[in-house]
């Protein structure tokens, strides 16, 4: 392709305190319609809003996170427009003086690493909610006045795989940092995208789009990849790119127009009059900037040099916080580090995924598992079978040693035991036979993987394979 993909997103993240941005109202998910509201939220007049200290504390940590320089001097403003779900028809922002500039994050691709740069961090209210429904539209304004925070990226990727990646580090960071649940489904994060193409060499950016409605990673990535086909067609087709807002649509894989951008002068900025400007003082940014929690790049260096894990299975524990959290439990009870992520990354997060758990939602107890990871140390249970017990302890809640002894599952070492299935085995497949006396030593395996299937698993692989071996010469 001709041209180069500039990328720049923007986070919107619903912060995870108990009550909204500048009142008392509740930000509970899931409430009756128009249950959480008050004469602030709702814009009544006469009504004064008053910045929710928490907010500005969780804003805070964040900049920090990313590498920001948080600003001294906070000042909101009045962001204007007119649509239904904005009941005051102006949302209460920052404009001019973010409470954090300058910042970035490093992402990790397959073959390099690169550095983000975070543009800003600003607090802000949320709007409420359409529901459309048939030919009618209904309002909901529980979400009005939820605390937000606006993290803004530089135009810095250059690919819709680098935005899915730094989505996800950036998503790592937040829970690491507890600010938010970070539930998509919920509406706590919202992305969009901004992205233009040039032509190679050419140092003035292109016409930018702004991509909206997209409700997942993945959503994301799939809308850029999008628009970077569109717009080079129409690049290729001498035709100009119009700068302007577009919709995701997930069902026909498409992005369609919902209106030509508005520029920052639309929205009529001024400083909001009910409040007032003040000032943090750099004991306050101190004092939270000395409690941060370890983040997940210090965490996966951490779990390498400690550990001794692979770059692979530290980057995929410490991505989700409470795996990361639950490996390092078990460790303490089972310092077979390597043997215990192993376990982790794969037959458990299998679980999970097939779950569509986390892993709290799993119910497996540290000294479950590792009693499970134990029995097959002990050479009393196969790596196969443990994988079957694993699915019955997370449906029956019973523990590992209980299913094996009500099964009798208990592996097959005694090799006279093993040797007529062995025998069979062999008589059944003699072209694999013949393949491993061709020295195709991989038939060897298909014959171990015979015999555990005639022993339901049972049967001790180590041994099978050294009985086969010896039988076969």
């Amino acid at each position: 392709m001709d041209y180069e993909t500039i990328i720049g997103l923007e986070v919107h993240l619903q912060l995870a305190t108990e009550s909204k941005a500048f009142c008392g109202c509740s930000t509970k998910f899931g409430a009756g319609v128009n249950t959480q509201t008050c004469p602030v939220c709702l814009g009544f007049p006469g009504s004064l809003p008053v910045l929710n200290k928490k907010v500005l504390e969780f804003g805070i940590k964040v900049g920090l996170g990313l590498n920001c320089q948080i600003q001294n001097f906070v000042k909101f403003d009045r962001k204007n427009y007119f649509y239904p779900d904005l009941p005051k028809n102006y949302q209460i922002s920052q404009y001019d003086l973010p409470l954090a500039l300058d910042g970035f994050l490093n992402i990790q691709l397959k073959d390099y690493e690169k550095k983000v740069r975070i543009k800003r961090v600003h607090l802000e209210e949320d709007a409420g909610k359409l529901i459309h429904v048939e030919d009618t539209s209904l309002l909901d304004y529980n979400r009005a006045g939820m605390p937000l925070l606006e993290i803004v990226t530089e135009p810095d990727m250059n690919s819709p795989q680098e935005a899915f990646e730094y989505l996800k580090t950036l998503k790592a960071i937040l829970k690491y940092l507890e600010v938010s649940d970070c539930d998509m489904e919920k509406g706590s994060l919202r992305c969009d995208a901004n992205i233009s193409l040039r032509k190679f060499g050419v140092k003035e950016l292109g016409t930018k789009i702004e991509l909206k409605n997209m409700n997942s990673f993945r959503a994301v990535k799939q809308g850029l990849e999008y628009e970077v086909n569109r717009q080079a067609k129409l690049l290729d087709e001498g035709k100009k790119i119009v700068q302007e807002t577009r919709l995701w649509d997930e069902l026909n894989s498409v992005t369609s127009l919902m209106r030509t951008k508005e520029e920052a002068q639309d929205y009529r900025y001024f400083p909001d009059p009910d409040l007032v400007p003040f000032i943090l003082e750099e004991a306050q940014i101190k004092e939270i900037k000395n409690n941060l929690p370890e983040l997940p790049e210090g965490r996966k260096k951490r779990f390498t040099k400690d550990y001794g894990l692979s770059n692979y299975d530290a980057e995929v524990l410490v991505e989700d916080k409470a795996l990361a959290d639950y490996f390092e439990r078990c460790n303490k009870i089972y310092p077979k580090a390597k043997n215990l992520a192993n376990w982790i990354t794969g037959v458990v997060l299998a679980q999970m995924n097939n779950r569509n758990k986390n892993i709290g939602d799993l119910k497996l107890k540290e000294k479950d598992l590792v009693e499970l990871i134990s029995l097959v140390d002990e050479d009393k249970i196969s790596g196969l079978l443990a994988k079957n017990i694993l699915t019955d302890m997370l449906e029956s809640g019973k523990t590992a040693s209980i299913i094996v002894q009500e099964k009798n599952l208990l592996q097959i070492s005694d090799t006279s035991s093993l040797e007529k299935i062995i025998e069979e085995v062999i008589a059944k497949n003699q072209l694999s036979v013949k393949d491993f006396k061709d020295g195709k030593n991989n038939a060897i395996m298909f014959l171990v993987g015979q015999v555990m299937k005639a022993s339901s698993g049972k049967a001790n692989p180590k041994i099978v394979q050294e009985l086969l071996r010896k039988k076969i010469s």
